[in-house]
């Protein structure tokens, strides 16, 4: 598998390209200030663990559904139907402090406390993007296509952190200057629906046959949007879910709360820590697909993830700010690396019709799974004793779905790399 730079697109992939940025920039935008801004609302350290547990766990309803009909209903309606449910969190958000209503809003709605992708847009996009490129330049354009949302995310948490203190600088109070940062989320949305209106009709689905099975074997029942492919797609979820339930004990928002309490870091310092971390994590994204063209994807999935963890749990031993962040960016420099290899090894594994259906099962089993964690987390922030337990849970949990991963799927090879392999027999 050779990763060649081309990343001419069609009309629909620079649209999708460009929702990546301005959702990915929005997410940034609210995750550096979100805790903050539900601690000046009155919320103890524990509500908010709750709060984003909860966020995250009421999102996946409604991810499912949407993910696995998108092939069926259409997947420019359900992108619209997401933009629009991120206008509705914003409004809600910006016009209480009621736990129960700002917990309706947040299931109902679309609001990503970690900075990352939630909700069904990422699912929907790779569905199209690799109905859009060959199967040769699917890993390279996930990896731009990662960087880009990783350099738009750490745009958007230096734009909400310094936005917010100049506010604060001018007179407003900090509960009013996170206020408009959390509406401005909500405008990102409405520039979203703009673009997703112009989609075409090639980003849909053509045909909803199923690949044929092997002669004698009987048809595969539809579970879930998923035929032919339920079995690896299950496998591959529950680990997925693993991950990201150890990645939610140190999602951005928290980690945040964690500097602020720990180093008493400004909101302005924080949107460049993670400005910096963010972008670090993009240029590990992009590199991962010229790893992966060397080694295979399951490879660059582990080998690159096992160092990061590492890092990841040394950061609460660090005795000062400077090595702390220090290590946090060392971190994020190659814990990317997995994320479009995992992306493209989802989307080859399955049937062309299955693709929204296994992004989107995997994708909700990842936001069950980050749902979970936070609620602790909110604990051990709540303790003095134990701030630094969320990074050494998170790393340990991850370095234990790594090994799963390897051992499960070294030898189940994506079609590209089944090509390689064959060539190099004969």
């Amino acid at each position: 598998m050779k990763i060649k730079p081309n990343l001419s697109l069609s009309e629909d992939g620079r649209i999708l390209f460009s929702t990546r940025i301005l959702r990915l920039f929005a997410y940034g935008f609210l995750s550096v200030i979100l805790a903050l801004y539900l601690s000046q609302l009155g919320l103890s350290e524990v509500n908010i663990g709750l709060l984003i547990s909860l966020t995250l766990l009421g999102d996946t309803a409604v991810s499912l559904w949407i993910t696995t009909n998108a092939d069926r209903i259409g997947r420019q309606r359900m992108l619209i139907a997401g933009a629009a449910l991120m206008i509705l969190a914003s409004v809600i958000f910006a016009g209480t402090s009621d736990f129960y209503l700002l917990l309706v809003a947040a299931t109902i709605g679309v609001i990503s406390p970690s900075g990352n992708e939630v909700g069904q847009f990422l699912s929907i996009e790779q569905a199209s993007l690799t109905q859009l490129v060959t199967t040769r330049r699917r890993t390279n354009i996930f990896a731009w296509y990662n960087l880009v949302g990783s350099f738009a995310t750490a745009l958007g948490a230096l734009a909400g952190g310094g936005l917010s203190q100049l506010l604060q600088r001018l007179g407003y109070a900090p509960l009013l200057s996170y206020r408009v940062v959390v509406l401005g989320y909500g405008v990102i949305g409405l520039l979203m629906i703009g673009l997703f209106a112009r989609l075409s009709p090639a980003i849909e689905v053509t045909t909803h046959t199923i690949s044929a099975a092997p002669a004698g074997d009987p048809a595969p029942r539809r579970f879930l949007g998923l035929y032919r492919s339920q079995k690896v797609i299950i496998r591959l979820a529950a680990l997925f879910s693993l991950d990201a339930f150890a990645g939610g004990f140190v999602i951005q928002s928290l980690i945040v709360l964690w500097f602020n309490q720990k180093f008493g870091v400004a909101p302005a310092a924080l949107g460049a820590i993670f400005f910096a971390a963010n972008v670090l994590a993009g240029i590990s994204a992009l590199s991962a697909a010229w790893v992966a063209g060397k080694i295979g994807l399951i490879n660059t999935m582990v080998f690159t993830h096992l160092p990061s963890n590492i890092l990841l749990i040394l950061v609460p031993f660090m005795p000062s700010l400077g090595l702390a962040v220090a290590l946090l960016l060392m971190r994020f420099s190659i814990s990317q690396m997995d994320v479009p290899t995992r992306q493209s090894y989802t989307m080859a594994v399955v049937d062309p019709e299955e693709r929204s259906a296994a992004s989107g099962v995997t994708g909700v089993a990842r936001t069950i799974g980050a749902s979970l964690s936070p609620v602790f987390t909110g604990v051990f922030l709540s303790n003095p004793t134990l701030l630094g337990l969320p990074f050494v849970i998170s790393g340990g949990l991850k370095i234990v779905y790594d090994l799963a991963v390897y051992s499960n799927f070294r030898k189940v090879k994506p079609p590209e790399e089944q090509v390689v392999t064959i060539r190099k027999r004969e």
